[in-house]
């Protein structure tokens, strides 16, 4: 609208300007006119005078000769004589005034000419300039058209003004709205910043320092994107935040890991107690129930003994042959019972040297589980280590494999639970014997295979498991795209929490 006002004015100054020199064109072909019209009259006056200068000139000159003719006429008769003979030179004198007579009228005649060719060159100059008046008079705008025209322009500019006062107004609530649209901007890029902030505080761990920085840079640019002011210092001050929140969460994630290490190792200890105790308790049982069948089996031989020492006593009067048939009645009679006792005692010393102390805890029990990990960090894509564990929590024997022989942890794709975990792991094995890294040592429970492959063998000898197809690797991400100031910052905090640590680790 304002460009509109501009336009306006401008075209209104132009038209006052193109009115003003219109004006002056007027007033000077006018001046012109006028000038001219002055001119011709002095012309004509001058003209008029020089005719009346002539006139009186040849009056006089006429006048003049009358006077000489009449003087010639009275002197004639008295001098007839001399005039006679001066008749001749005045004759000649009177030809030749009178030939300057006629120069003198023929010179007035040229001069009437002149005149006349004069006053037809300035009517002509006069029809011109009326011409000229005329067309300038019909392109003059006359006075009331200006009238109708000033009155359609003062319309137009009190419309146009009262449109520019809408648009003012227009303007001014659209400006409130926006400055309210920017409080409200503002307001909602706090509220965002400061929940964005709380949640990576709360998600924030000792491996993903990087991404939760780049989060953060990240929402700071959103906000600044809605026109949330967020400056430099409060953009460093939120960076210093997280990285205090990062230190703190190292220095509380090493003193989990070490509490969690210790009752780790706790757990083993008890379980292990538990089962010295439950195996002592079943050895002792098993050389009780041992001891008392020897004992039966003594008394069973001892009672055998004494019934073929009564029956001897008693049929010593028999014949021989009497005599070995009632012994092998005894010998029957008791020969089941010490078979049985016997076979009872065998099965118990058979349990005792299974019970003993050097049987190792894998004899003692099959279940646990069958883990598949990769580190692609460490040995590139493609590339899993298969392995059991009958530890009651797996993942600390994964996260021991993960400790500082490996520059990055493991990231687990299955976990099985099975009650005869030495099994599948030994399927696992053979299926994919070739495709081991080290063909030596068939310790290194590495393979290059591919991961659907693994998943369809232990369907095969266990069933339907699920998987992660995709590792997270997320240290090796984060190492790979890492800026050397946040290394710098992270190896910092780790020293610290270190530094905090070993005081307390002197003090226990």
């Amino acid at each position: 609208m304002a460009f509109f006002m501009g336009l306006l004015v401008g075209f209104l100054s132009a038209g006052g300007v193109a009115y003003a020199l219109l004006d002056g064109k007027r007033q000077e072909l006018v001046e012109r006119l006028r000038s001219s019209e002055v001119d011709l009259a002095a012309k004509r006056k001058e003209l008029a005078e020089r005719a009346r200068s002539a006139e009186a000139g040849l009056a006089a000159k006429q006048k003049e000769l009358a006077e000489r003719a009449r003087s010639a006429e009275v002197d004639l008769a008295v001098k007839r004589k001399e005039l006679a003979e001066r008749a001749r030179s005045a004759e000649e004198g009177l030809a030749e005034e009178i030939g300057r007579i006629e120069t003198d009228r023929r010179q007035l005649g040229i001069a009437q000419h002149a005149t006349a060719a004069k006053q037809l060159s300035l009517d002509q100059e006069g029809e011109r300039l009326s011409a000229a008046r005329a067309q300038f008079e019909a392109r003059v705008v006359a006075y009331s058209d200006l009238q109708g025209e000033n009155r359609l322009l003062k319309r137009d500019l009190r419309n146009m003004d009262t449109a520019c006062r809408k648009q003012q107004l227009d303007s001014e609530l659209q400006g409130r709205k926006q400055v309210d649209l920017d409080q409200r901007a503002q307001d909602l890029g706090g509220r965002y910043l400061k929940e964005t902030v709380k949640w990576i505080g709360s998600s924030l761990n000792q491996n993903n320092f990087a991404a939760c920085k780049q989060r953060l840079l990240d929402a700071i640019e959103r906000c600044r994107g809605i026109g949330h002011s967020v400056p430099s210092a409060d953009e460093a001050g939120l960076i210093a935040d997280l990285k205090l929140e990062y230190e703190e969460v190292v220095r509380s994630a090493l003193a989990r890991e070490e509490q969690a290490r210790i009752k780790a190792q706790i757990r083993e200890e008890q379980q292990r107690e538990r089962e010295k105790q439950k195996l002592e308790r079943e050895l002792e049982d098993a050389r009780r129930a041992q001891d008392a069948t020897a004992r039966a089996v003594a008394a069973v031989e001892a009672r055998r003994a004494a019934e073929i020492e009564r029956v001897r006593a008693e049929m010593a009067s028999l014949a021989a042959v009497d005599r070995e048939r009632a012994l092998a009645d005894v010998e029957a009679k008791f020969a089941g019972e010490s078979a049985r006792l016997q076979a009872e005692n065998a099965q118990l010393l058979q349990k005792v040297d299974e019970l003993t102390p050097a049987v190792s805890m894998a004899q003692l029990t099959k279940s646990g589980h069958v883990y598949v990990i990769s580190n692609i960090g460490s040995f590139g894509e493609g590339v899993f280590k298969v392995g059991m564990t009958r530890r009651l929590d797996p993942e600390d024997r994964i996260w021991e494999l993960g400790d500082a022989s490996v520059p990055f942890p493991f990231d687990v794709h299955m976990l099985i639970s099975t009650k005869d975990a030495p099994t599948l792991e030994n399927a696992l094995h053979r299926a994919l014997h070739q495709l081991r890294l080290n063909k030596v040592n068939l310790r290194k429970e590495f393979f290059r295979v591919d991961l659907q492959r693994i998943a369809q063998i232990v369907q095969e000898h266990h069933g339907e498991v699920k998987y992660v197809a995709t590792p997270e690797a997320l240290e090796y991400h984060q190492s790979i795209t890492m800026t050397l100031e946040d290394q710098e910052f992270i190896e910092e905090a780790y020293e610290k929490a270190d530094d905090d640590s070993t005081p307390a680790a002197g003090g226990e």
